[in-house]
């Protein structure tokens, strides 16, 4: 079993020094690691990168650090805005300390413009303006490639009860309305973004997974050029000064 040391949290006014354990899972952007605390996690963000279900792979030079540290920026941001997250401290450039939760199995999808799929979908244009911004669930699971289903397909296969429902939903929505007005005064538009849940021990919910150019469309509000793993899936080229980009912005904003 490999045991390293990392950085310092603070508790109570004593400085408490984590321990990174055995590795629990890894994913597809990710490891989790087991701590001597049994509430806390070490995430590891890869450079690794997929898309399309795992069909399509590559890698990403540097994106590990900067969605490990934008993830860390905005999920503190959003907290002091009422949005309860995993978040508990940034470690090192690729590493943090986060609270130990089980994921609730549905991705939530808020959708502000049309785009990536829900153009395909539904055969129409990118970048039609949404009135009011929609709401998407799928079935987080690999197996299945993901698929859609709504609120009563969840609480049939007991993904959550209405109440954890209800509680997503309203944090979901209001992401988006934080992040929407952030991005903005970056001179970047949220097009559309996913989001992952998890129950504390208590069965709390929080925001949970991470909030970075892999999980979130961005564009330029200007140019609309695409600031996002967008440019990766599509073979744009450019991807990493994309990522490099919209980390640049965030950080000149987000102080």
């Amino acid at each position: 079993m490999e045991t390293l040391c990392f950085g310092q949290i603070q508790n109570k006014e004593e400085m408490i020094l984590m321990e990174k354990l055995e590795q629990l899972y890894e994913g597809k952007a990710k490891k989790v690691f087991a701590t001597d605390d049994p509430a806390l996690y070490i995430v590891e963000y890869k450079d690794d990168a997929t898309a399309f279900n795992g069909l399509k792979k590559g890698t990403i030079q540097g994106k590990g650090i900067i969605n490990n540290q934008m993830s860390n920026r905005l999920m503190a941001y959003l907290e002091k805005q009422g949005v309860p997250t995993h978040y508990v401290e940034e470690l090192s450039q690729r590493e943090t300390l986060v609270k130990k939760v089980s994921i609730v199995p549905l991705e939530v999808i808020i959708r502000n413009i049309s785009a990536g799929s829900f153009a395909k979908r539904y055969g129409v244009e990118e970048g039609i303006v949404f009135d009011q911004p929609t709401i998407e669930f799928s079935y987080k699971n690999d197996e299945l490639g993901d698929p859609l289903l709504n609120r009563y397909h969840a609480l049939a296969l007991k993904l959550g009860t209405p109440e954890e429902l209800d509680t997503i939903e309203k944090y979901a929505f209001k992401v988006n309305e934080v992040l929407k007005g952030f991005w903005k005064t970056c001179g970047v538009t949220l097009v559309d973004f996913k989001l992952e849940f998890g129950r504390l021990a208590d069965g709390t919910i929080v925001l949970a997974d991470e909030i970075s150019p892999d999980t979130c469309r961005l564009w330029d509000s200007e140019t609309h050029e695409k600031l996002d793993k967008d440019r990766f899936r599509r073979d744009m080229g450019g991807v990493e000064e994309a990522y490099a980009e919209i980390m640049k912005r965030l950080e000149e904003h987000l102080n």
